[in-house]
C-alpha cells in the first residue's frame, strides 16, 4: 500500500471556520484512502503561516520522525512560512507542498510582512521535490515568480460535488456572495457596486466574520451608510443544509475577489446552475470555463472596480434576455464540471511520480 504523510491545519475540520482550501485538503484525503492509500495526517496546529516557536518546533519534530525517503504533501499555508523547518528534511523526505493561496497574496500584509513571507514561501518551494497548484494560472505564476522549473510545478484542480438546480426567486433578484469576509475577497467593493444598483434586490453574504473583524465592522457601517440594511445581509458562515438553502436561494452569484487561485465557490454556483458575476483574476476564468457551445455560464469584470461590478449587475437586472442566456449556460456548464475523483487522480499521479 502507498503512504503518504499529509501535513494539514489542525482546523481542517473545524465546521465553524470553513473554508477552500480547508475543504480541498479533507476530500483530497478521503479520496486518497478510498483510491487505496495509506495517508498519515499531521495536524499542525499553530497560527499559519507565521506560528510561535512552540507550534514551529512541533512541526520540526512531526518530520524529523517520519522516515528517511518517506512521502509527505504539505499544505503550503503550514510549510510555506518555514523554511528553515522543511528544507533541511527536503534533503532527505519526498516533500510534496500544496498551495492553495501564495503567502504574499492575502491582502491586508503590510509590504515588509508581505515581501519577508514570500521569500519564505520562495526557499520552501524551491526544497520541494514537487509544487502543486489549484489551477494552470495559479501554476504559471509560481514558476514566473518563484523561479521554479516548470517540471516541478502540477496542477490538481478542486473539484466540486453534484447538486440539485436551484430554484432561485424571481430568477434575477436573489443576489449571492460565499466568502469569508476579509479584504481579499472585496466585499467593500460590492457594497459600493450595490448601492449604485437602482431596483428590486437583495443580496446575502455568506462567510466568517471573524477573520478581520474590523474589516466586518467595516461593510457594515457602509451597508448602513448606504441605507442599504435589509438589503445587504451578512449573515456569517453556512455550512451543510443552511449553505445548500443560500445557493437555492440564489439568481446571480458574485465573487469580487482582488485575487484567487481557483475560487472553489464558483463551480459550486454552476454545479445547482447559477450563473456567476466574478472578477478576471487568476484561476477564476477556468472555474468559470464555458458551456459545450462555446458561451461562458457568468461575467468577469476587473477587480477592485466598484463602476464595472455595478455596471455588469444593472445589466444582469435589466436584460432578460441577456440573463436567460447566461443561464442556459450555467445549466450547460454544469454538466462538465470536475469531479473530486479527477482531483484525487491528478494528486495520486504526482505523489507517485514525486516517490
Amino acid at each position: 500500500m502507498r503512504t503518504v504523510h499529509f501535513v494539514l491545519p489542525a482546523g481542517v475540520d473545524d465546521p465553524g471556520a470553513p473554508s477552500g482550501g480547508n475543504r480541498y485538503d479533507r476530500r483530497l484525503s478521503d479520496g486518497l484512502r478510498a483510491a487505496g492509500w495509506a495517508v498519515r495526517e499531521i495536524a499542525a496546529g499553530g497560527a499559519w503561516p507565521v506560528p510561535d516557536p512552540a507550534d514551529r518546533d512541533a512541526l520540526r519534530g512531526s518530520l524529523a520522525a517520519l522516515p528517511d525517503g518517506g512521502l509527505v504533501l504539505l499544505d503550503g499555508l503550514v510549510s510555506g512560512g518555514v523554511p528553515e523547518v522543511v528544507a533541511p528534511e527536503a534533503r532527505r523526505l519526498r516533500t510534496v507542498v500544496l498551495v492553495h493561496l501564495p503567502l504574499a497574496d492575502e491582502t491586508g500584509l503590510a509590504p515588509g510582512a508581505a515581501a519577508a513571507l514570500d521569500a519564505r514561501e520562495r526557499a520552501t518551494l524551491r526544497a520541494a521535490a514537487a509544487v502543486v497548484a489549484t489551477s494552470e494560472g495559479a501554476a504559471r505564476h509560481l514558476v514566473g515568480h518563484h523561479g521554479l522549473p516548470p517540471g516541478r510545478v502540477h496542477v490538481a484542480a478542486p473539484g466540486v460535488d453534484p447538486a440539485p438546480l436551484a430554484p432561485g426567486t424571481d430568477g434575477a433578484s436573489g443576489l449571492l456572495c460565499v466568502a469569508a469576509v476579509t479584504p481579499r475577497k472585496a466585499q467593500d467593493v460590492l457594497v459600493d457596486a450595490l448601492a449604485k444598483v437602482p431596483g428590486e434586490w437583495h443580496c446575502t453574504l455568506v462567510g466568517a466574520l471573524d477573520r478581520a473583524p474590523g474589516y466586518a465592522d467595516r461593510i457594515r457601517r457602509s451597508v448602513d451608510a448606504y441605507g442599504l440594511d435589509g438589503r445587504v445581509r451578512l449573515v456569517g458562515p453556512r455550512t451543510g443544509a443552511d449553505l445548500d438553502a443560500a445557493y437555492a436561494a440564489a439568481d446571480l452569484f458574485m465573487l469580487p475577489s482582488l485575487t484567487e487561485t481557483y475560487g472553489m465557490v464558483v463551480t459550486e454556483a454552476l454545479a445547482r446552475g447559477v450563473p456567476v458575476l466574478g472578477t478576471d483574476v487568476n484561476g477564476v476564468p477556468e472555474a468559470l470555463g464555458r458551456a459545450p457551445g462555446g458561451d461562458r455560464p457568468g461575467l468577469l469584470v476587473p477587480p477592485g472596480d466598484p463602476a464595472a461590478l455595478a455596471e455588469a449587475l444593472i445589466r444582469w437586472l435589466d436584460e432578460p434576455a441577456a440573463r436567460e442566456r447566461l443561464r442556459a449556460a450555467a445549466r450547460a456548464r454544469r454538466a462538465h464540471l470536475p469531479g473530486w475523483a479527477e482531483t484525487v487522480r491528478a494528486m495520486a499521479a504526482i505523489l507517485e511520480a514525486a516517490s
